[in-house]
């Protein structure tokens, strides 16, 4: 053998050894990642986390299922459930939230990096097998139910960079030993119950960027070794029972853009080192019991857009380096001491929105630099010592809804300038030294609230500021509103309505019923009838108000009837020099008709039948050349017919004892007018003479005809009488299931039988146009009754409108709209016939504490989502959309098991297809249910009625109309009102998940529903499908969320997901 050749031989030998133990070595490999991964699978498998149909089908890796991400050997690198994360939704998310966190084997998922488990309200604890997680970077477990104290061994996952642990019920101190935790990025442990005083040891957390403590029970002092924390972005301390001063370390922070230690018990003064934080761009310290003066070194902090020092105890003057945070939106200094004036720079701050000083000791005059805000929503300055004018330049703030001067001691006169704060809707000037005279307001259609009260004002109040929701003028001895003042007074407490209602001060009497006003607050229409309920009662009427043309000087109709007067006829109406309808009808007057009634030169219609009146018609009423009715039918009057009343179209002079003959100029006039009047002669005129003829003409054929007629029917009538007897029993029975089929007559006879005549016992309601009448038929049916007021019934608009509500009512098929079983068309009346609602209105109910508490949530839930189905059926189902134009609490009627039903179509309108151009030139509807842009742009669209539906879901909600939630939400930035804060207290808090998570989704959508841009309010078929999508948990716990939040967030935020960075702490003032 070759020498060379032998160790050629074994170096191959050698190679090919060691290439076989590498195949050997390659394959074990692969079995044990194989065999790895199988056990991870198993884990999975076994932890009951995922449904058995999902676990069960072995085809399928478990890198596939929903929630798992896998590394690209297969193994697993994360587990996120979340219902916030709609990246990675999975439709079986719901069977998380019964999931058991002890049930999974962690030590067999050794490459897990990120866990969250978040928004499933888990009742647990944290399970210490967590920490064999030794790879876990992040760790979510926010959003649910957790109990128990922190795991100790939380300190062995030293990869962790993000503990998110907020909104669980965690009843412990923060462990020491988290503080070896290096590579922590974020520590979130808001809203929880943890107590005691924070450890040390955080400081050691070089690396962290954010530390939430908000919203538990921790106390003691913070630590100076905080400052530390150099890295740190956000601070919120909030909400604890923290104590002492600010360590003077905190300036060492110098990346924090958020601070907040807000509603704690910390005391003493601002450490000037807070001059450092020069990224902050959100500080509050409220609510503490901090003294001392504002730091000049606040200047610094020009990124601030939000800086809260309300309720301490601050004193001094306001800096004017102020001026410098020319960032600044929100500015809030309530309830301190502090003094002097507010400098001048505070016209720097251009971006501000809300500034705030409510009771403190400032004094001296506004500068005029205060109209270079053009921001500014709300400057509430009340409860100082302010003197001098008040600035014209507050006419330039444009944007301004809230403005408050009220308890100071300004002077001068009210400045016209504040005529072109379009957007205002509160202004109180009370308790100051103003005087001169009250400007027109006229531009402000948005004012809702004025209180002038205490001050030294003269002259007239305009009359458009007593339409105004809450209008107050007391303790202004010059002002000559005790005239007026007194004549509404005198208006409240004359009888005609009763006390409940006219009590309420805060009530414009423009919005009691019957009564209509124009846009400047005149009392341009009453129309009232007495009924049973109360709303209206003329039994001991005091006519003598309607003398003072103050309040009536615009009056054009009066109604006031069913009365029981039991007097002569008021000569005080012949004082209303704008009438032009008066109807007193059937109210038991006597005496003889005025002649004073010939100086109503306007009048267009009289309806005084059904009185006692005698005497002879006055021929002086022919000087009316504007009168086209005349009702002067069942009275007593005698004599002859005056020739003078030749021009008008319509008259009734039936049921008199008239006597002589009929004028030859009322030849037109049926013969029926006159019928009852035994004395009276029938007159053949030249046209009347004409019909004679003719009658004599044709009455040889006529006569001919019907006798054949009556040959035809003697033959035919006896092979129909069976099939007639059974239609005869239905019209008798007055089955209005098939009024549809009658003519008119059964009906009507039905009705007046079972009202006996619209009797004023079975009225159940009134309105401007109809009343509402209980009917039980002879089939013992109950029904409701919808009547036109009589002289409507003869006003072609109010026929439109009656012909409008049967058309939309024929026309739409919903469960939740009101029922229609038919109508009468009758030559003395027209009325709809409702299915009878025995709860009444959902306004009622709303007021009765009994009945609100039968509304328990889960019925005011079922209501809300009813009422949306409704509107949206009505928008976008039926053949062509229809805007109901009146949504309120008053036109939602309950039946006896409480369902909701939408009624009221008197005012509906038919939308085009362009139909966001439809005009119209009244506003319809239910003040404080209108949509703001109605007020000034009279556009009609469907968005109208989704503004109206917000504010009945919130009023559901609330139980009372939220006004007042409305206003303050309107602003930029607002006090931090709690959801559960608003909630109806006559009913339990909710505690059920499902009853919660509609409660927010409810509130969420009415106020997407009350945004003030109506293009950014969603439509009625988005409303109506958020409630038929599944229901997600929420992001927060219900007692932590604001209002401010789910209006931020009405996209869904709050209910659908979000960031928890974001979502972690409430606006604190």
């Amino acid at each position: 053998m070759n020498l060379v050749s032998k160790p050629i031989g074994l170096h191959v030998c050698q190679l090919m050894t060691a290439a076989i133990w590498i195949v050997i070595a390659l394959a074990l490999s692969h079995n044990f990642l194989a065999l790895a991964t199988k056990t991870e699978a198993d884990a999975l498998r076994h932890s009951g986390w995922w449904p058995s149909y999902i676990t069960s089908n072995t085809s399928v890796s478990h890198c596939m299922w929903c929630g798992i991400s896998c590394d690209d050997s297969g193994s697993v690198v994360e587990i996120s459930a979340s219902r916030q994360d709609y990246n990675n939704y999975c439709y079986y998310y719901d069977y998380w939230s019964s999931l058991n966190l002890s049930s999974m084997n962690y030590s067999m998922l050794p490459n897990l990096t990120s866990l969250t488990l978040s928004g499933y309200y888990l009742t647990d604890i944290i399970p210490l097998q967590i920490c064999a997680l030794q790879k876990l970077r992040y760790l979510n477990l926010s959003t649910n139910e957790l109990t128990g104290e922190l795991p100790l061994c939380l300190q062995n996952i030293t990869m962790l960079e993000v503990i998110d642990i907020h909104d669980n019920q965690i009843d412990s101190l923060i462990p020491h030993e988290l503080g070896n935790l290096k590579r922590l990025i974020s520590l979130d442990l808001s809203f929880n119950l943890l107590n005691g005083m924070i450890p040390m040891t955080l400081a050691k957390l070089k690396n962290l960027a954010q530390l939430s403590l908000q919203y538990n029970y921790f106390n003691g002092s913070i630590p100076s070794e905080i400052g530390n924390l150099t890295n740190l972005a956000y601070l919120s301390m909030a909400g604890n029972s923290f104590s002492g001063s600010i360590p003077l370390e905190i300036g060492n922070l110098t990346n924090l853009a958020y601070l907040s230690v807000a509603r704690n018990s910390f005391s003493g003064s601002i450490p000037l080192e807070i001059g450092n934080l020069t990224n902050l761009a959100y500080l509050s310290v409220a609510r503490n019991s901090f003294s001392g003066s504002i730091p000049l070194e606040i200047g610094n902090l020009t990124n601030l857009a939000y800086l809260s020092v309300a309720r301490n105890s601050f004193s001094g003057s306001i800096p004017s380096k102020i001026g410098n945070l020319t960032n600044l939106a929100y500015l809030s200094m309530v309830g301190n001491s502090f003094s002097g004036s507010i400098p001048l720079e505070i016209g720097n701050l251009t971006n501000l929105a809300y500034l705030s000083m409510v009771g403190n000791s400032c004094s001296g005059s506004i500068p005029s630099e205060i109209g270079k805000l053009k921001s500014l929503i709300m400057l509430v300055l009340s409860l100082n010592s302010f003197t001098g004018p008040i600035p014209l330049e507050i006419g330039d703030l444009k944007n301004l809804t809230y403005l408050d001067l009220s308890f100071n001691n300004f002077s001068g006169n009210i400045p016209h300038e504040l005529e072109s704060l379009v957007m205002l809707s509160r202004l109180n000037l009370a308790n100051n030294s103003l005087h001169g005279s009250i400007p027109k307001f006229q531009k402000l259609f948005n004012l809702e609230s004025i209180d002038l009260s205490c001050n030294h004002l003269t002259g007239k109040i305009p009359p458009n500021l007593f339409n105004v929701s809450y209008a107050c003028f007391e303790g202004n001895k010059g002002l000559e509103y005790t005239a007026m003042w007194a004549l509404v007074t005198a208006f409240r407490y004359s009888g005609w309505w009763p006390n409940l209602l006219t009590s309420n001060i805060s009530l414009a009497y423009c919005m009691w019923p019957s009564i209509s006003c124009d846009d400047s607050g005149n009392i341009v229409k009453i129309n009232a009838i007495s009924n049973h309920e109360g709303t209206f009662d003329c039994s001991h009427i005091d006519f003598s108000l309607l003398s003072n043309l103050t309040l009536f000087s615009n009056l054009t109709f009066l109604g006031l009837h069913d009365c029981n007067f039991s007097n002569f006829f008021p000569l005080e109406i012949c004082a209303l020099p704008k009438l032009k309808h008066l109807n007193l009808s059937r109210t038991w007057l006597i005496g003889e008709l005025p002649l004073c009634l010939q100086n109503l030169t306007t009048l267009e219609v009289i309806d005084i039948h059904g009185n006692r009146i005698g005497g002879p018609i006055p021929p002086e009423l022919g000087n009316l050349k504007s009168l086209i009715y005349l009702d002067l039918s069942n009275n007593a009057l005698g004599g002859t017919i005056p020739t003078t009343l030749g021009h008008i179209d319509n008259i009734n002079l039936s049921y008199n004892y008239l006597a002589g003959k009929i004028p030859y100029n009322l030849a037109h006039v049926p013969y029926g007018a006159f019928i009852g009047n035994e004395g009276l002669e029938k007159t053949y005129g030249p046209r009347r003479m004409t019909g004679v003829v003719l009658m004599t003409i044709l009455t040889p054929p006529m006569a001919i005809s019907f006798i054949f007629y009556l040959v035809l029917r003697h033959l035919i009538v006896f092979q129909r009488r069976m099939k007639s007897t059974q239609s005869e029993i239905t019209e008798k029975n007055g089955d209005f299931l098939s009024i549809w089929n009658y003519d008119g007559r059964i009906a009507y006879e039905d009705i007046i039988n079972a009202t006996e005549d619209f009797n004023i016992k079975y009225c159940i309601g009134t309105g401007g146009y109809s009343s509402v009448y209980r009917a039980e038929l002879p089939n013992g049916k109950i029904v409701a009754l919808k009547k036109l007021h009589h002289h409507e019934a003869n006003d072609p608009s109010f026929d439109k409108s009656f012909r409008n509500e049967v058309k939309h009512l024929t026309e739409v098929r919903h469960r939740s709209i009101i029922k229609l079983h038919g109508f009468c068309l009758h030559k003395q009346c027209m009325f709809l016939v409702y299915e009878y609602m025995e709860r009444g209105s959902l306004f009622c109910a709303l007021r009765e504490d009994v009945e609100a508490v039968e509304l328990d949530w889960s019925k005011r839930l079922v209501i809300v989502w009813d009422m949306a189905h409704a509107l949206s059926y009505l928008h976008h189902d039926c053949a062509q959309p229809i805007v109901h134009r009146d949504i309120s609490s008053n036109n939602i009627l309950l039946d006896n098991n409480m369902q909701a039903f939408l009624s009221d179509f008197g005012t509906a309108r038919l939308l085009e297809p362009n139909f966001s151009s439809n005009l119209t030139a009244n506003i319809a509807g239910t003040r404080g249910y209108i949509a703001p842009e109605l007020a000034y742009t009279l556009v009609i669209n469907e968005k109208c009625d989704v503004y109206s539906f917000g504010v009945v879901a919130m009023e559901i909600i609330m139980g009372e109309h939220p006004g007042e939630i409305i206003l303050m939400l309107s602003t930029l930035f607002k006090e931090d009102i709690m959801l559960h804060q608003i909630l109806d207290p006559r009913l339990p808090i909710p505690r059920e998940n499902s009853i919660t998570r509609n409660i927010i989704l409810v509130v969420s959508l009415a106020l997407a529903c009350l945004n003030s841009n109506p293009k950014l309010r969603p439509t009625m078929k988005q409303v109506s499908e958020a409630f038929l999508a599944p229901k997600l948990a929420l992001a927060k716990s219900f007692n932590s969320i604001s209002l401010a939040q789910l209006q931020g967030n009405n996209r869904g935020l709050w209910w659908e997901g979000g960031s928890t960075e974001n979502s972690s702490s409430p606006q604190e003032e």
